[in-house]
């Protein structure tokens, strides 16, 4: 490809009035309230999808999107007044450090979660979002403020996990293009090193960086605590698009969507689900040419500092502007987290309960079934046998209701969750209380202070609301706990402690006494001992702090 445009990275360090990384800490607006010169304008659009060929209408259409734009209520009087505002707004604003830092101070990891959430989506009110939004149509916050999301990622720290971190094409890079029409992949292989990766982007091809809380600890912890929000894996990639490019073809996701612009500016067009078909959609869609999709109902160039959420099943592309760069993060959840995927799991369960205690379900197919059902047979509608059997299937099924497992299958969601999760981040104060800071070491040819810190009067907790989950699996109950997962995503096993059965009231007291300090002596067990051996063994996973001193 022809060579056009300095990159990204160039740009960043061309920037002479800016500090290096090093020097310079990153200052976004952080709120969780809308700001007192500001208010929330709400457009609405009401584009029509021309797009659905051969293909079944919506009844009900998709809800229009909203647009949240926060504006002055009062214009400055030139432009340089309006960038010192901006400027000064933004210095009266938390870093994303700093609320990571306060957040890590608040004494439950759910309402952590929930404060997080809210500062990624506001001013929307979370409530409102999840009452009239989720899962049912794109929303737009534009917020004219760039730095609102800075220090999450940025390319410079995408060049550093180049130089420093080993990066490969295809597992944590794709280098894609998207021109006339057609969407391609250009990944060479093995590592990805700065030489190449910038010559890629500087021939106008798309980056995208793969699992970002592999090598970003910004980007783990933000997504670690809002993992609990959600109660499904929180993911995300990144993107780096060149100037007047696009990397990838119009499609939609089977996840849920939150576009963080942090970087340049990009161009989106968003069009509605097709059909009822593709509504929250379990998979995602190949790509489609413009002839497939119609028109857009949502059409905005979004700004650093701005959001774009879409639910599942939404078809969309993002295209650069030919003076501009862009990079933004997508934050995703909510994959294969539907109630048909609850029932994949409990209704094969609940017929192997069904079948070994109601004889119903034992009982003989007719001798002559296979004479009046099956598809070369379905023309056959006025046989009455075929009515029969009929209705005899959906009495089965309506009283196989009764059998279903439903503790055992949600346990059955909750150890895939287990297993995506991240593993949390501990602040220093916390590590100071887990297995992370013991203080057993070697010292001048011997060992130093070794020993279990727990005893009967220690106050002790889980290091999060949702770190451990104890589940039945037939005759055997495990503790399934993240601490000790990956960044990388299932690089390991799912991790898990066999619990006695005598056990598991202990457990469940110290799960649901979560987030106070509860003491080792009112755990319910019969001994001291034993309750001492219980919590260690706890404390040694890294499932559980004891109170600060």
């Amino acid at each position: 490809m022809e060579r056009k445009h300095m990159s990204a990275y160039s740009l960043y360090r061309n920037l002479s009035s800016e500090p290096s990384p090093a020097a310079k800490k990153p200052s976004p607006q952080v709120t969780g309230k809308k700001k007192k010169k500001s208010n929330g304008v709400v457009h609405h659009s009401n584009s029509e999808d021309s797009g659905a060929k051969k293909r079944k209408i919506h009844n009900k259409p998709t809800k229009t999107p909203t647009k949240v734009a926060l504006k002055p209520d009062h214009s400055p009087k030139d432009q340089e007044e309006q960038e010192d505002q901006e400027e000064q707004a933004a210095d009266r604003n938390e870093s994303l450090e700093s609320l990571l830092k306060e957040l890590s101070g608040v004494n439950n990891s759910r309402d952590r979660a929930s404060r997080l959430f809210q500062w990624l989506i506001s001013p929307i009110p979370a409530k409102a979002f999840f009452r009239e939004t989720w899962e049912k149509k794109p929303i737009i916050v534009q917020r004219q403020n760039p730095s609102y999301y800075k220090g999450l990622f940025s390319t410079a720290e995408f060049d550093r996990i180049l130089r420093q971190e080993e990066v490969h094409y295809g597992v944590n890079l794709d280098v894609t293009s998207y021109t006339r029409g057609k969407r391609q992949t250009h990944n060479p292989p093995g590592r990805a090193l700065p030489y190449s990766v910038w010559d890629f982007y500087d021939s106008g091809c798309s980056l995208r960086l793969l699992n970002p809380q592999a090598f970003s600890s910004s980007v783990w912890n933000v997504l670690s605590i809002l993992q609990e929000h959600f109660g499904s894996m929180a993911g995300a990639n990144v993107y780096l698009t060149p100037p007047g490019t696009q990397g990838f073809a119009p499609h939609y996701d089977d996840i849920e969507a939150f576009i963080v612009q942090l970087e340049g500016k990009k161009h989106w067009r968003v069009y509605r689900p097709r059909s009822e078909d593709e509504v929250l959609p379990v998979v995602s869609s190949p790509n489609f040419s413009q002839a497939d999709i119609g028109e857009p109902i949502l059409e905005v160039v979004l700004e650093a500092g701005d959001l774009l959420y879409f639910p599942r099943g939404f078809i969309h592309q993002g295209d650069c502007l030919p003076e501009h760069h862009s990079m933004h993060i997508t934050i995703s959840s909510y994959q294969k987290n539907s109630w048909g995927d609850l029932l994949l799991k409990m209704v094969p369960a609940a017929l192997e309960i069904a079948m070994e205690e109601d004889v119903e379900y034992r009982q003989g197919l007719p001798l002559d079934y296979l004479s009046y059902m099956g598809v070369q047979n379905s023309d056959k509608e006025d046989d009455p046998r075929r009515g029969k059997f009929m209705s005899r299937v959906e009495g089965l099924m309506k009283k196989l209701a009764q059998y279903a497992p439903v503790d055992a299958a949600v346990d059955l969601k909750a150890r895939s969750f287990m297993h995506d999760c991240l593993p949390p981040v501990l602040s220093p104060e916390e590590v100071a209380c887990t297995v992370l800071g013991a203080p057993a070491r070697w010292h001048r040819g011997r060992t130093l202070e070794v020993g279990s810190p727990i005893t009967a009067q220690t106050k002790i907790r889980l290091v999060r609301a949702a770190c451990a989950r104890l589940c039945s699996d037939g005759d055997v109950v495990s503790l399934y706990y993240t601490t000790n997962n990956s960044r990388v995503y299932h690089k390991d096993e799912l991790k898990s402690l066999e619990v006695q059965v005598e056990n598991t009231d202990a457990i469940e007291y110290i799960i649901h006494s979560y987030p106070k300090f509860v003491s080792v002596e009112s755990v319910p067990m019969d001994s001291t001992e034993d309750k001492i051996a219980l919590v260690e063994s706890l404390f040694e996973r890294g499932i559980i702090q004891t109170e600060p001193l």
